[in-house]
């Protein structure tokens, strides 16, 4: 009699164990599917696209691509860099046409020049540090347009980035019991 105990016990146990995990997964399995509406409406579709028009924008009209991505904050700074640049580029073009010109009407034997104590070696070193200097801002220019297209293209490329909560990179620290110590680890998560 005692067996018969024992044995529907365990028939029972195992039952109820089984009964327990179809109701777990039956859980997990709504939540996951909530969780997938959710993220179906978070992420927007995936545009090829997008990032080569964000870049072309870009090149047609500095700032363009980054307000076509509503990034509209970084408009104004894409201007004061490009403005800064051509600024330096026309401030140096306008001190190098005056010295040269003064260069030149020394050398044709005017003496009457805002730099009279001014030799003509150091006119000449003048001209060539003025001519260094706007091409210089010439070149940081040109770099800025430049890093604009490439900011518009990098930009649409990681808006169209998956970056949801199921993948997750944490840092942790642990209290060590044993010694008193801190112990820094890294927790990288993913969830189906």
């Amino acid at each position: 009699m005692k067996c018969y105990y024992i044995i529907f016990f365990i028939l029972f146990s195992v039952q109820n164990v089984l009964s327990q995990e179809n109701e777990e997964l039956k859980v997990t399995t709504e939540e996951v599917a909530v969780k997938k509406k959710k993220r179906e409406k978070k992420i927007p579709p995936y545009e090829p696209l997008a990032p080569a028009r964000a870049a072309f924008y870009s090149a047609v009209l500095p700032g363009l691509g980054q307000a076509y991505q509503k990034k509209y904050w970084k408009v104004p700074i894409v201007y004061a860099a490009l403005g800064t640049g051509v600024y330096f580029y026309i401030q140096n073009n306008d001190n190098y046409n005056r010295v040269r010109d003064i260069f030149k009407r020394r050398l044709a034997g005017f003496t009457d020049d805002e730099f009279p104590n001014i030799t003509n070696d150091q006119l000449i070193s003048l001209q060539e540090r003025y001519r260094r200097d706007q091409e210089l801002s010439l070149l940081v220019t040109v770099g800025i347009y430049l890093l604009n297209i490439v900011d518009a293209n990098v930009t649409a490329h990681l808006q169209q980035y998956n970056v949801t909560e199921d993948l997750s990179f944490k840092p942790k620290v642990n209290f060590n019991e044993f010694d008193a110590g801190l112990n820094y680890g890294v927790s990288l998560n993913y969830s189906f």
